[in-house]
């Protein structure tokens, strides 16, 4: 599908969607429970994926209303009776491979050809350090992978700046092992407030894990040398359900939206369902007042209000938000001077290049970007209405979407269906505040 994205003046309120992040992590604690209801859920390609994983390793899941009702392999996953396709989600892929080393058998995982591209060697050697077969069927340490056959370790060591999510896989599966596991980042932990939402996914389904170090009291995995968690424990939430909250990354395409675009004469665009919660990509807010912003967070009601304003280019580092590179690299090509975004070497290694992508994408629109390895610079200015390409990643597609409203000329985005991995109705939340959007 191509959208084609009219210069526009937006207003109104619209809600963010559920996050990714917490309904990933929740149904696959419901997964390792008997069973639990997982309100709120989003409905997404990439949360189907981690259904279809649990589903293989012997739960089951069926959707009703607005929830998902999920029985459990109650911390005994079965060898999976076919190959897991993880589709574009490498954190069903990640997560899952830890499931995977449980089983008596061999569990096979693959994906889409940019989720084979993705680093998974890490967790496959950490896997095999705790006694468990783990290889890539093309020994690159990149899907197809092959794992299980049990583990018997229960220390671990483990690079901490390629991807949290191996850290969240350990963790999970580590509470239904019988001796535990504890795990010694070997270098900085990257993207640590995602390992706070693990954390407090597992205790909302009653497991207990430990930072080990840390020096940050707002992040509690920021700084950590290593996690703990003990073995034999039970998956179980309060009153067997858990609630989902509202997704702070999909919130930030609609806060810039507002930054950019509202009507500027008060009636801005309010985003509903942001609650505080440990999601590092709150920081959004931050990062347009820092820029600006006429932005005000109720966080009680969870309402953020933000306005048309004149923004100045900022340097922020993007270290533990990774997806918010896209958005912020709009935001600064819009801007007033310069913006620099640094600590991102790592946001290569999603579904796409990240930064390599907004850098060519922008300089599509006009935009002058200096691309380096860990920063990109983006100099304000204006956009100018281009051709532009998704680049199978949604989050490229959502940010380059905000660029089309204040870009001079209408934007054309090739490739925009990849908005379903995180915001199926995004395009439609976008039109209901007044964008102009052509579906194709």
């Amino acid at each position: 599908m191509d959208v084609r994205i009219t210069p526009s003046r937006v207003r109104g309120v619209a809600r963010a969607p559920p996050s990714k992040s917490y309904t990933h992590r929740a149904i696959l604690a419901a997964g390792y429970a008997d069973g639990a209801t997982v309100r709120n859920p989003l409905f997404s390609a990439d949360t189907a994926a981690t259904r279809r994983a649990v589903e293989a390793y012997g739960g089951e899941t069926e959707r009703t209303d607005e929830s998902l009702k999920i029985a459990g392999f109650g911390g005994e996953p079965a060898t999976p009776s076919d190959v897991i396709d993880c589709a574009n989600s490498g954190t069903t892929m990640r997560l899952t491979t830890a499931v995977g080393a449980l089983v008596d058998g061999l569990a096979v995982l693959t994906g889409d050809a940019s989720l084979r591209s993705r680093p998974q060697g890490p967790l496959l050697e950490a896997l095999e350090g705790l006694g468990a077969d783990a290889a890539s069927t093309r020994r690159n340490g990149r899907a197809p992978i092959v794992v299980g056959g049990g583990v018997e370790g229960s220390r671990v060591r483990i690079r901490g700046d390629v991807s949290s999510q191996y850290v969240t896989g350990l963790l999970m599966a580590g509470a239904v092992t019988g001796s535990g596991l504890e795990i010694e980042l070997t270098t900085e932990l990257k993207s640590a407030p995602y390992v706070d939402i693990t954390l407090e996914v597992l205790a909302d389904f009653g497991v207990e894990a430990t930072v080990l170090g840390g020096d940050d009291s707002a992040v509690r995995a920021a700084g950590a040398e290593g996690f703990r968690v003990e073995g034999g424990q039970t998956y179980e939430p309060t009153g067997g359900e858990y609630r989902v909250p509202g997704d702070f990354s999909s919130m930030s395409y609609l806060l810039a939206a507002g930054a950019l675009a509202a009507d500027g004469e008060g009636e801005g665009v309010v985003v509903e369902g942001a609650k505080p919660s440990a999601q590092g990509d709150a920081a959004i807010v931050s990062v347009l007042e820092a820029m600006g912003a006429d932005i005000e967070w109720d966080r009680e009601a969870g309402r953020v209000s933000v306005d048309r304003s004149a923004l100045e280019g900022i340097e922020v580092g993007v270290a533990d938000t990774p997806d918010l590179l896209p958005t912020i690299a709009v935001l600064g090509a819009a801007a007033d001077g310069t913006t620099r975004i640094t600590d991102c070497a790592h946001v290569r290694l999603k579904e796409t290049d990240r930064v390599a992508a907004m850098a060519e994408e922008l300089g599509r629109m006009g935009v002058d970007v200096e691309e380096f390895e860990d920063e990109l610079r983006v100099h304000g200015g204006g956009m100018e209405g281009t051709t532009v390409e998704g680049h199978d990643d949604h989050r490229i597609i959502m940010a380059l979407a905000v660029a089309g409203l204040v870009a001079e000329g209408p934007t054309t985005i090739e490739g925009a269906e990849d908005v379903n991995v995180s915001f199926p109705g995004f395009f439609d939340v976008l039109s209901g505040v007044g964008a102009e959007i052509d579906r194709r």
